[in-house]
This record gives C-alpha cells, sequence and structure tokens, in this order.
C-alpha cells in the first residue's frame, strides 16, 4: 500500500472542523454542559419497577425542567438519577419534581441529593486543563529523552490536536450528550492512548531513519506508518468494537464516556498517521536549514 503526504490537507480539515466549533460556540450553540459544570443538584430515586428515561423526562418538562438530564440504572433499570441545573425556585420545582415521579412510579422512594456548586464546577475546569498540560509537558520530556525534541513536540502537537477534536465533537453532538466529570475521564484516556499510537510510529521512525540515510525525511514518515499500519489496524478496530458496542448496549451513564472515548480512538489513529509524522519531518528540515545544510529530497515511499 502506497502512503502519500496528506498532511496539510489534514490540517486544513481539523482546522476547519474545530474553527466551525468555536463559532457555534460563540453563536451560543456549545458544549452542552450537565450540572458538573454548571451546577445544580442530583436527585436520586428507587423506582421499585423498571423505569424508562422519555416517560421520566417527561415528568420532568411537566415540572417546568427544560433542561434535565435522566439516567437510568440498575439491574433492573430500577433506578434514576435526574440532574436539574441550578434555579431561582429551585425547592418548588424539586418538590413538583418529586410528586410527578411518585405519581407515575407508586412505589418509588426518594433516595437524596447531591448539590453541586459553581465553585466546583470552576475547580473542575481548571483541573482537567491543568492535568493535559502536565500530561503533555511530562510526555514531552519523556519523548525528547527517548527520540529528540523535535518528536516530542510532533507527539504533543498531536496530543492537543486529539483534544481540540473532541471538545470539537462535543459541540456538534451537543444534542446527544452533556459534559460532565465522565468527559473528563474520557479525555485524560485518549491522551493516554493517542501518545501510544504517535510513539509506536516514532519508534519505526527512529529505525528507518538509521536504515535509510539518504531517503529524504517524508520518505522515512510514508514507510514507517506503512510498516506499521497492520498494527494500527488491528488494535483500533478490536478497540473500537468494544467501545461501540458499550456505547449502543450500555446506560446512559456509560454513554457519555464511550460516546468520547469512540472520537478520540478516531481522532488518535487519524493524528498519528496523517500528521504527527509529518510534522516532525518539517521540524527537522527547517532544523537543518537553520543549520544551514540543504534536507534531503527524493520520491516519496
Amino acid at each position: 500500500m502506497t502512503i502519500r503526504n496528506h498532511s496539510k490537507v489534514c490540517l486544513i480539515i481539523s482546522g476547519c472542523l474545530i474553527l466551525a466549533a468555536v463559532v457555534l460556540s460563540v453563536c451560543g450553540l456549545g458544549i452542552n454542559q450537565g450540572i458538573d459544570f454548571k451546577g445544580g443538584q442530583s436527585i436520586q430515586f428507587a423506582l421499585e419497577e423498571a423505569g424508562d428515561t422519555k416517560t421520566i423526562l417527561d415528568i420532568t418538562s411537566a415540572a417546568g425542567i427544560t433542561d434535565a438530564a435522566v439516567t437510568v440504572q440498575g439491574v433492573g433499570n430500577d433506578q434514576a438519577i435526574i440532574r436539574i441545573p441550578s434555579g431561582d425556585d429551585l425547592e418548588a420545582v424539586r418538590e413538583r419534581l418529586i410528586e410527578g415521579i411518585t405519581a407515575t412510579y407508586p412505589n418509588a422512594r426518594f433516595e437524596g441529593i447531591t448539590a453541586v456548586s459553581g465553585t466546583f464546577s470552576t475547580t473542575l475546569i481548571s483541573n482537567a486543563v491543568r492535568s493535559v498540560l502536565i500530561a503533555a509537558a511530562l510526555m514531552l520530556i519523556y519523548i525528547a529523552i527517548r527520540f529528540d525534541l523535535n518528536s516530542g513536540l510532533a507527539a504533543v502537537f498531536g496530543l492537543l490536536h486529539d483534544v481540540a477534536m473532541m471538545l470539537a465533537f462535543m459541540v456538534f453532538l451537543r444534542s446527544v450528550i452533556q459534559m460532565n466529570s465522565t468527559f473528563i475521564a474520557a479525555m485524560l484516556t485518549i491522551v493516554g492512548y493517542s501518545i501510544n499510537n504517535t510513539i509506536v510510529i516514532f519508534d519505526r521512525i527512529r529505525e528507518n531513519a538509521k536504515k535509510y540515510v539518504t531517503d529524504s525525511r517524508v520518505t522515512i514518515v510514508n514507510r514507517s506508518i506503512r510498516e506499521c499500519l497492520g498494527r494500527t489496524i488491528n488494535t483500533t478496530l478490536t478497540t473500537l468494537v468494544t467501545i461501540v458496542l458499550l456505547y449502543i448496549m450500555g446506560v446512559d451513564s456509560i454513554r457519555e464516556f464511550a460516546l468520547p472515548i469512540i472520537v478520540g480512538i478516531v481522532s488518535g489513529v487519524y493524528s498519528a498517521n496523517m500528521i504527527n509524522g509529518y510534522v516532525w519531518a518539517w521540524l527537522m528540515d527547517r532544523r537543518d536549514i537553520r543549520r544551514g545544510r540543504k534536507p534531503v529530497v527524493t520520491e516519496e515511499a
């Protein structure tokens, strides 16, 4: 199979998707934030019978709640968690909700309320950003030591690209999924997964750079990606099959985790094979030019 350098086209596509997400966010159609980020209350019920998400959403609408998130879980789908945002008349809304649930599910028991303050949501966001930046810095140091500084910069560029793509698709899929604390777990999982793909390819690039010293770096990247392609396809498909099944068959709380993971896996494979290696080649060629050496140019393999 012939591999070609389409990194510029791929970067343009990614840039357009991220820019579209930014425009939507500016227009008020950004990420659908759950109460973990906006603040609010999580109300738990033991229904004592199988619950239905649509039925409970109808109850929340009748109680005057237009932005509720419902999770039905438990062995027999007999537990319901209703997340409602903060409001001026939260206590009255909560009482109407309890009345509606007990009217539809006579044996239902109110089990408690967990409140999430705006301070907690601000802390959650800052911790998430800090975690990604620390992970990126540590990976840059590790890859710079194991390979070279430009490999580390290219890998971190791909890592930040994958996080940005996950955030962009959270905007595009705002009607399907809310951003809650599970998204942070998914994002950090993908940070580790995508960097693993990149390191595997960079390891092959290092071996081929020593073996084919007269080839251009782009040619070496093409050859390395082609040699790793079978491994990439096999590992990605086996992982995707599992996560997609979790999304299809899992409860709502599992779907909130699985959907960002699916997006992140696809984005990670895309960046590792179509972008990161070519960013490394570009950085290395620029280094040669700064040092007064002309980069090697050969036909792409």
